[in-house]
Protein backbone atom coordinates (compact mmCIF):
# COMPACT_ATOMS: atom_id res chain seq x y z
CA UNK A 1 0.00 0.00 0.00
CA UNK A 2 1.81 3.09 -0.65
CA UNK A 3 1.68 6.14 1.56
CA UNK A 4 0.33 9.62 0.85
CA UNK A 5 2.83 11.72 -0.84
CA UNK A 6 2.41 15.67 -0.60
CA UNK A 7 4.45 18.09 -3.00
CA UNK A 8 4.15 20.49 -0.54
CA UNK A 9 4.88 18.79 3.14
CA UNK A 10 2.62 20.73 6.18
CA UNK A 11 5.67 22.85 8.60
CA UNK A 12 3.93 23.27 12.10
CA UNK A 13 5.59 24.13 15.61
CA UNK A 14 9.11 22.69 14.00
CA UNK A 15 7.86 19.65 12.61
CA UNK A 16 7.45 18.58 9.13
CA UNK A 17 4.07 16.30 8.28
CA UNK A 18 3.72 15.01 5.11
CA UNK A 19 0.35 15.41 4.80
CA UNK A 20 -2.30 17.85 6.74
CA UNK A 21 -4.38 14.55 8.10
CA UNK A 22 -3.98 12.78 11.39
CA UNK A 23 -5.29 10.27 13.54
CA UNK A 24 -6.67 11.94 16.49
CA UNK A 25 -6.03 10.65 20.25
CA UNK A 26 -8.34 8.27 21.32
CA UNK A 27 -8.45 5.70 18.61
CA UNK A 28 -4.63 4.27 19.46
CA UNK A 29 -4.59 4.53 23.70
CA UNK A 30 -1.82 2.63 24.07
CA UNK A 31 0.41 2.61 21.33
CA UNK A 32 -0.29 -0.70 19.75
CA UNK A 33 -0.68 0.40 16.32
CA UNK A 34 0.14 3.41 15.54
CA UNK A 35 2.88 2.76 12.87
CA UNK A 36 0.41 1.03 10.29
CA UNK A 37 -1.47 4.19 10.21
CA UNK A 38 1.06 6.13 7.64
CA UNK A 39 0.23 3.18 5.67
CA UNK A 40 -3.26 4.50 5.39
CA UNK A 41 -2.33 7.83 4.61
CA UNK A 42 -2.05 9.46 7.82
CA UNK A 43 0.38 12.45 8.09
CA UNK A 44 0.65 11.91 11.83
CA UNK A 45 -1.09 10.19 14.86
CA UNK A 46 -1.74 10.75 18.06
CA UNK A 47 -1.75 8.03 20.64
CA UNK A 48 -3.55 8.16 24.01
CA UNK A 49 -4.83 9.70 25.87
CA UNK A 50 -2.19 8.34 28.51
CA UNK A 51 -2.04 8.79 32.14
CA UNK A 52 0.56 8.07 35.02
CA UNK A 53 -1.61 5.20 36.31
CA UNK A 54 -2.88 2.34 34.48
CA UNK A 55 -6.82 2.75 34.83
CA UNK A 56 -9.37 0.38 33.30
CA UNK A 57 -12.11 3.57 32.03
CA UNK A 58 -15.63 3.98 33.16
CA UNK A 59 -18.13 1.12 33.12
CA UNK A 60 -19.75 -0.66 29.96
CA UNK A 61 -21.26 0.51 28.02
CA UNK A 62 -19.22 3.59 27.72
CA UNK A 63 -19.32 3.92 23.57
CA UNK A 64 -22.75 4.95 21.69
CA UNK A 65 -23.00 5.35 18.06
CA UNK A 66 -26.18 7.67 16.10
CA UNK A 67 -25.38 6.50 12.57
CA UNK A 68 -29.11 8.69 11.61
CA UNK A 69 -26.68 11.90 13.08
CA UNK A 70 -23.06 10.35 12.10
CA UNK A 71 -22.27 10.91 15.77
CA UNK A 72 -20.60 8.95 18.85
CA UNK A 73 -20.92 9.13 22.57
CA UNK A 74 -18.57 7.64 24.80
CA UNK A 75 -17.57 8.48 28.26
CA UNK A 76 -14.07 5.80 28.38
CA UNK A 77 -12.44 7.21 30.98
CA UNK A 78 -9.38 7.21 30.13
CA UNK A 79 -8.70 3.31 29.87
CA UNK A 80 -5.29 2.62 28.96
CA UNK A 81 -2.15 0.87 30.30
CA UNK A 82 -0.11 3.68 31.77
CA UNK A 83 2.64 5.70 31.09
CA UNK A 84 5.45 3.03 32.10
CA UNK A 85 4.06 0.16 30.24
CA UNK A 86 3.19 2.46 27.12
CA UNK A 87 6.72 3.91 27.45
CA UNK A 88 8.03 0.54 27.34
CA UNK A 89 5.81 -0.69 24.47
CA UNK A 90 7.11 2.67 22.40
CA UNK A 91 11.22 1.80 23.57
CA UNK A 92 10.23 -2.18 21.87
CA UNK A 93 8.90 -0.72 18.94
CA UNK A 94 11.03 2.03 17.50
CA UNK A 95 13.62 3.32 20.55
CA UNK A 96 14.34 6.86 20.62
CA UNK A 97 14.78 7.80 16.60
CA UNK A 98 12.57 10.36 14.76
CA UNK A 99 9.72 9.27 12.18
CA UNK A 100 8.68 10.43 8.74
CA UNK A 101 4.88 10.33 10.51
CA UNK A 102 5.42 12.78 13.50
CA UNK A 103 4.18 10.51 16.53
CA UNK A 104 2.49 12.56 19.16
CA UNK A 105 1.49 11.61 22.37
CA UNK A 106 -1.56 12.63 24.58
CA UNK A 107 -1.05 12.80 27.88
CA UNK A 108 -4.49 13.47 30.93
CA UNK A 109 -4.91 13.09 34.61
CA UNK A 110 -5.49 9.75 36.41
CA UNK A 111 -8.74 9.54 37.59
CA UNK A 112 -7.65 8.56 41.68
CA UNK A 113 -5.20 12.11 41.31
CA UNK A 114 -7.37 15.26 42.95
CA UNK A 115 -6.71 18.53 41.06
CA UNK A 116 -4.30 20.10 43.57
CA UNK A 117 -2.12 17.10 42.61
CA UNK A 118 -2.53 16.97 38.91
CA UNK A 119 0.72 18.74 38.17
CA UNK A 120 3.13 16.25 40.01
CA UNK A 121 0.75 13.38 37.72
CA UNK A 122 1.19 15.56 34.22
CA UNK A 123 4.76 16.16 35.00
CA UNK A 124 5.49 12.24 36.00
CA UNK A 125 3.76 11.21 32.40
CA UNK A 126 5.69 13.52 30.29
CA UNK A 127 9.14 12.65 31.85
CA UNK A 128 8.10 8.71 31.00
CA UNK A 129 7.00 9.10 27.47
CA UNK A 130 8.69 12.61 25.78
CA UNK A 131 11.80 10.70 24.79
CA UNK A 132 9.33 8.64 22.45
CA UNK A 133 7.33 12.08 21.13
CA UNK A 134 7.74 14.44 18.65
CA UNK A 135 5.23 16.26 20.42
CA UNK A 136 2.91 15.97 23.58
CA UNK A 137 -0.63 17.26 23.64
CA UNK A 138 -2.05 18.19 27.17
CA UNK A 139 -5.01 17.42 28.07
CA UNK A 140 -6.92 18.74 29.87
CA UNK A 141 -10.73 19.02 28.46
CA UNK A 142 -12.18 15.04 28.29
CA UNK A 143 -15.55 15.49 29.95
CA UNK A 144 -15.15 11.67 31.31
CA UNK A 145 -12.55 12.02 33.95
CA UNK A 146 -14.53 14.23 37.38
CA UNK A 147 -13.30 17.61 37.38
CA UNK A 148 -10.82 17.44 34.53
CA UNK A 149 -11.43 20.37 32.58
CA UNK A 150 -11.28 22.56 36.25
CA UNK A 151 -7.80 22.41 34.45
CA UNK A 152 -9.06 24.75 31.95
CA UNK A 153 -9.34 27.44 34.37
CA UNK A 154 -6.92 29.71 34.08
CA UNK A 155 -5.11 29.89 37.62
CA UNK A 156 -4.91 25.96 37.67
CA UNK A 157 -4.24 26.13 33.91
CA UNK A 158 -1.57 28.33 34.37
CA UNK A 159 0.21 26.10 36.94
CA UNK A 160 -0.12 23.09 34.97
CA UNK A 161 1.65 24.54 31.69
CA UNK A 162 4.22 26.51 33.71
CA UNK A 163 5.27 23.50 35.07
CA UNK A 164 5.68 21.05 31.60
CA UNK A 165 7.25 24.46 30.36
CA UNK A 166 9.63 24.09 32.72
CA UNK A 167 10.01 20.47 32.70
CA UNK A 168 10.32 20.42 29.06
CA UNK A 169 13.12 22.93 28.96
CA UNK A 170 15.44 21.17 31.33
CA UNK A 171 15.05 18.21 29.99
CA UNK A 172 16.25 19.90 26.35
CA UNK A 173 18.72 21.67 28.09
CA UNK A 174 19.94 18.62 29.48
CA UNK A 175 20.36 16.79 26.49
CA UNK A 176 21.44 19.65 24.27
CA UNK A 177 18.58 19.65 22.03
CA UNK A 178 15.29 21.73 20.99
CA UNK A 179 12.25 21.15 23.77
CA UNK A 180 9.92 19.05 22.17
CA UNK A 181 6.64 20.79 21.47
CA UNK A 182 3.65 21.06 23.48
CA UNK A 183 0.15 21.54 22.61
CA UNK A 184 -3.11 21.94 24.64
CA UNK A 185 -6.15 19.96 23.85
CA UNK A 186 -9.15 22.74 24.89
CA UNK A 187 -13.01 21.72 25.12
CA UNK A 188 -15.88 22.89 22.22
CA UNK A 189 -17.90 23.63 25.70
CA UNK A 190 -15.80 26.69 26.45
CA UNK A 191 -17.15 30.53 26.31
CA UNK A 192 -15.45 33.02 23.91
CA UNK A 193 -14.11 34.71 27.34
CA UNK A 194 -12.79 31.59 29.07
CA UNK A 195 -11.43 30.94 25.48
CA UNK A 196 -9.83 34.24 25.75
CA UNK A 197 -8.08 33.20 29.05
CA UNK A 198 -6.92 29.63 27.80
CA UNK A 199 -5.26 31.80 24.99
CA UNK A 200 -3.52 34.15 27.51
CA UNK A 201 -1.98 31.58 29.62
CA UNK A 202 -0.97 29.61 26.46
CA UNK A 203 1.07 32.87 25.38
CA UNK A 204 2.70 33.50 28.90
CA UNK A 205 3.27 30.01 28.63
CA UNK A 206 5.12 29.86 25.39
CA UNK A 207 2.74 26.54 24.51
CA UNK A 208 3.95 26.07 21.07
CA UNK A 209 0.20 25.34 19.83
CA UNK A 210 -3.95 24.34 20.17
CA UNK A 211 -5.61 20.78 19.56
CA UNK A 212 -9.37 22.22 18.90
CA UNK A 213 -11.85 20.44 20.11
CA UNK A 214 -12.21 18.02 22.61
CA UNK A 215 -15.89 16.30 22.44
CA UNK A 216 -18.43 18.44 23.80
CA UNK A 217 -21.31 17.78 26.66
CA UNK A 218 -24.16 19.94 24.13
CA UNK A 219 -26.76 17.67 22.38
CA UNK A 220 -27.78 19.76 19.37
CA UNK A 221 -30.85 18.80 16.76
CA UNK A 222 -31.93 15.36 16.70
CA UNK A 223 -29.75 14.41 19.69
CA UNK A 224 -31.34 16.70 21.91
CA UNK A 225 -32.96 13.95 22.93
CA UNK A 226 -30.28 11.46 23.93
CA UNK A 227 -29.33 10.91 28.10
CA UNK A 228 -26.59 9.27 27.62
CA UNK A 229 -24.14 11.03 29.34
CA UNK A 230 -20.32 11.50 28.03
CA UNK A 231 -18.76 13.36 24.90
CA UNK A 232 -20.12 13.58 21.70
CA UNK A 233 -18.21 13.92 18.83
CA UNK A 234 -18.57 13.50 14.96
CA UNK A 235 -20.61 15.98 12.17
CA UNK A 236 -23.06 17.55 14.97
CA UNK A 237 -19.53 19.19 16.46
CA UNK A 238 -18.10 19.91 13.18
CA UNK A 239 -19.68 24.02 13.14
CA UNK A 240 -18.71 24.84 16.44
CA UNK A 241 -15.01 23.30 16.35
CA UNK A 242 -14.91 25.34 13.24
CA UNK A 243 -15.93 28.40 14.97
CA UNK A 244 -13.53 27.81 17.65
CA UNK A 245 -10.64 27.48 15.16
CA UNK A 246 -11.58 30.55 13.57
CA UNK A 247 -11.72 32.39 17.11
CA UNK A 248 -8.47 31.41 17.82
CA UNK A 249 -6.76 31.95 14.88
CA UNK A 250 -8.11 35.58 14.60
CA UNK A 251 -7.45 36.15 17.99
CA UNK A 252 -3.81 35.19 17.80
CA UNK A 253 -3.19 36.76 14.40
CA UNK A 254 -2.90 33.04 12.74
CA UNK A 255 0.53 32.78 14.52
CA UNK A 256 -0.29 29.92 16.59
CA UNK A 257 -0.73 26.54 14.83
CA UNK A 258 -3.82 24.81 15.04
CA UNK A 259 -5.04 21.08 14.90
CA UNK A 260 -8.72 21.35 14.32
CA UNK A 261 -10.48 18.75 15.11
CA UNK A 262 -14.43 18.03 14.83
CA UNK A 263 -16.57 16.47 12.55
CA UNK A 264 -14.05 16.28 10.10
CA UNK A 265 -15.60 13.46 7.30
CA UNK A 266 -14.85 15.07 3.87
CA UNK A 267 -13.02 16.94 1.74
CA UNK A 268 -15.38 19.80 2.52
CA UNK A 269 -15.58 19.64 5.72
CA UNK A 270 -12.03 19.03 6.62
CA UNK A 271 -11.27 22.30 3.86
CA UNK A 272 -13.62 24.25 6.13
CA UNK A 273 -10.92 23.80 9.05
CA UNK A 274 -8.00 24.89 6.92
CA UNK A 275 -9.76 27.74 5.73
CA UNK A 276 -10.83 28.79 9.45
CA UNK A 277 -7.03 28.36 10.35
CA UNK A 278 -6.24 25.58 11.21
CA UNK A 279 -2.63 24.38 9.96
CA UNK A 280 -3.38 20.54 10.73
CA UNK A 281 -6.80 18.58 11.15
CA UNK A 282 -7.34 15.56 12.86
CA UNK A 283 -10.17 12.59 12.30
CA UNK A 284 -11.77 9.93 14.38
CA UNK A 285 -15.78 9.76 14.07
CA UNK A 286 -14.81 10.30 10.29
CA UNK A 287 -13.00 7.17 10.18
CA UNK A 288 -15.40 4.96 12.23
CA UNK A 289 -18.08 6.69 9.75
CA UNK A 290 -15.83 6.97 6.50
CA UNK A 291 -13.73 3.93 6.68
CA UNK A 292 -9.65 3.12 7.01
CA UNK A 293 -9.46 5.20 3.29
CA UNK A 294 -10.74 8.54 4.46
CA UNK A 295 -7.20 9.86 5.58
CA UNK A 296 -5.80 9.54 1.15
CA UNK A 297 -8.92 10.92 0.29
CA UNK A 298 -8.43 14.32 2.87
CA UNK A 299 -4.76 13.92 2.28
CA UNK A 300 -5.12 14.29 -1.36
CA UNK A 301 -8.28 17.01 -1.24
CA UNK A 302 -5.91 19.42 0.99
CA UNK A 303 -2.15 19.50 -0.47
CA UNK A 304 -2.79 22.17 -2.71
CA UNK A 305 -3.86 24.54 0.08
CA UNK A 306 -1.03 23.09 2.56
CA UNK A 307 0.21 26.13 4.49
CA UNK A 308 3.71 25.97 5.79
CA UNK A 309 4.40 27.56 9.45
CA UNK A 310 7.63 28.53 11.27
Amino acid sequence: MNKIQSDKPVKAFGLEFPNAVGLAAGMDKNGRFFRGASALGFGHVEIGTVTHLQQPGNERPRVFRYPESEAIINRMGFNNDGAELVAARLKNTLGKKKRRTPLGINIGKSKVVPIDQAVEDYIASFNKLVDFADYITINVSSPNTRDLRKLQEASNLENLLSALVDANKSRAKKLGINPTPLLLKIAPDLSYPEIDKVLECIDNCGIDGVVATNTTLARPGRLAQIKEPGGLSGKPLHMHSVKIVNYISHCTAGKLPIIGVGGIDSPETAGAMVDNGASLVQVYSGMVYRGPFIAKLLARALAPQQSAWV
